[in-house]
């Protein structure tokens, strides 16, 4: 890229990006494991509970990444290689369950098949989901979605020419999906497979509700640092868990080198075939009821008068959980989610101009610090911040909850700008400099325009993980600013089992609400173009 003169400005604003991650990123993450230093820290791999965690923790971990995955490459192939109806409205569906804390995934499972759950009940079944059965099928809930886009958005963009090509040739369609599809999804796969894996090792929020006996590293660390208040312990778990994360991300970040080049313009026409499209219609339903039927079950028990022994329909749970506080927690969830939106997205965008557009050393820095944060599971954030902080002015505030939910998702939203910036032609700046136009007024009267989907797109997805976040913020919050979803285990570990679904229920409808407003204000933008 061909590095134009660059203003003061310009170059106040890159130091200012790179201390921000230096102070925010860098200086928590290296003061955390500078206490792996001490003897004693490094005596707690040697535990028996840790290697029960540990063994717990990857079991668990590949069990899911198998079940998920292959779910998530089923459901792709049949949104994008079958002629079944509702395509769209499968699509939505399936992501759903990224709208509630993973808290409530746990939490659901116990509500439908616990020891006094409604199918429990229904089918007389004396089953037990506590420790591995549940934790696994609680992991699903909260790991298909993000495997089944990552999957799903590639496929979607296959060339069809090489199918084509094999039914002329007579090849069967077995050996083409051997031989064509998984070959093209062997990138997409790799990333998928290791992002699942590092997203449930690293989940505290199910195996808290559903572990039972079975303890997790995520949870043990949970324990000692919130419970014991032992960060020694807490430091050692975190720096274990820090290495399928940052697994992950490097193999995210080669994995996505090559991947433009695989995309082309030919789509499929999918011709219907009766036993294929049953056959897809079959395997859409049972996934997506799989996926929201454990939700339908809290958003059930939120509205009962006494789960499970008065199942009467009652409204008194609303009023109870916002007597519990619940009032207060959605508007600090709401106000961390909106700041963290705003701040978050205007961050993210400018690092992405001075990556995409700007270019030279700091703009690699800036680079590699911003898809760095990727590797940093939410818990380990949580804690570095806790012991960096503790005793300075933001601890204990909203500031300190605003800034590690900043740096925790600043990563893909900073991604998704990059991707945009980097498309809009790249000799605007020399041509308004050129002309006299100084960069500022490009980004807000071109670059701002013409990247508006990809800004609201980074709002929302701050917007949304901000509402359901637990793990960074478990560890920072206090009575005063706590964030919503918090009070989920709380108003449980009182038995107050139908205002804690309640709250499930409050986060996601919030989350639609959201979603919904976001996709109504792209539509009307979309529609006001059209109509110049």
């Amino acid at each position: 890229m061909t590095r134009y003169n660059t203003s003061h400005g310009t170059r106040v604003l890159e130091i200012a990006l790179l201390l921000f991650f230096l102070l925010a990123v860098a200086f928590p993450l290296v003061g955390m494991f500078s206490r792996l230093a001490d003897p004693q820290v490094r005596e707690v791999f040697g535990t028996p509970a840790f290697a029960t965690a540990c063994v717990n923790s990857l079991v668990v971990a590949a069990l899911t990444t198998v079940i998920s995955v292959l779910a998530a490459l089923l459901m792709s192939w049949v949104l994008c290689r079958t002629a079944i109806h509702g395509k769209g409205l499968f699509a939505v569906l399936l992501t759903v369950p990224m709208l509630v804390p993973s808290l409530a995934h746990g939490m659901s499972l116990v509500y439908l098949l616990g020891s006094n759950g409604i199918l429990t009940n229904l089918l007389h079944g004396s089953w037990s989901i506590y420790g591995y059965p549940g934790i696994v099928m609680g992991s699903f809930l909260y790991s298909f979605p993000p495997a089944f886009l990552m999957l799903y958005d590639v496929m979607r963009y296959e060339d069809a020419t090489p199918y084509q090509a094999a039914d002329v040739l007579g090849i069967p369609k077995g050996s083409q999906f051997a031989h064509i599809t998984l070959p093209f999804l062997r990138k997409p796969l790799v990333s998928a497979v290791f992002a699942t894996f590092a997203l449930v090792i690293t989940d505290y929020g199910v195996p808290l509700m559903v572990g039972g006996k079975v303890t997790t590293l995520p949870v043990l660390m949970y324990q000692n640092a919130v419970g014991l208040l032992d960060f020694d312990t807490g430091a050692a778990i975190g720096f274990v868990l820090l290495v399928p994360a940052v697994i992950d991300f490097l193999v995210d970040v080669l994995a996505r080198d090559n991947a433009s080049a695989r995309y082309v313009s030919r789509g499929f026409d999918n011709k219907r075939r009766p036993v294929r499209d049953a056959l897809g219609y079959v395997a859409a339903v049972l996934v997506t009821l799989a996926l929201l039927l454990p939700i339908a079950t809290f958003c059930m028990v939120s509205f009962v008068t006494k789960y499970p022994l008065d199942l009467t329909p009652t409204l008194a749970n609303v009023g109870r959980a916002f007597t519990m506080g619940a009032g207060s927690y959605w508007v600090n969830s709401l106000f961390i989610a909106f700041v963290v939106s705003i701040l978050g997205t205007i961050l993210a965008y400018l690092v992405a101009y001075i990556t995409a557009r700007v270019g030279g050393v700091s703009a690699r820095l800036l680079h590699l610090a911003s898809v760095t944060t990727l590797a940093v599971p939410g818990i380990v954030l949580g804690l570095s911040f806790a012991l960096a902080f503790k005793g300075s002015l933001i601890y204990g505030t909203f500031a300190i909850l605003i800034l590690v939910n900043l740096v925790h998702f600043i990563a893909s939203p900073y991604l998704m700008a990059y991707n945009s910036l980097s498309k809009v032609n790249k000799n605007l700046e020399a041509v308004g400099q050129t002309m006299g136009v100084g960069r500022a007024r490009i980004v807000l009267d071109v670059l701002v325009p013409a990247t508006a989907d990809t800004i609201a797109e980074m709002f929302s997805f701050f917007f949304v993980n901000c509402m359901v976040t637990i793990s960074a913020v478990s560890f920072l919050s206090t009575t005063l600013d706590m964030p919503l979803a918090l009070l989920v285990t709380d108003l449980d570990a009182q038995r107050l089992v139908e205002c804690s679904a309640f709250v499930a229920v409050l986060i996601l409808f919030t989350n639609v609400v959201e979603k919904a407003v976001v996709a109504f204000v792209k539509r009307y933008r979309h529609a006001q173009q059209t109509a110049i």
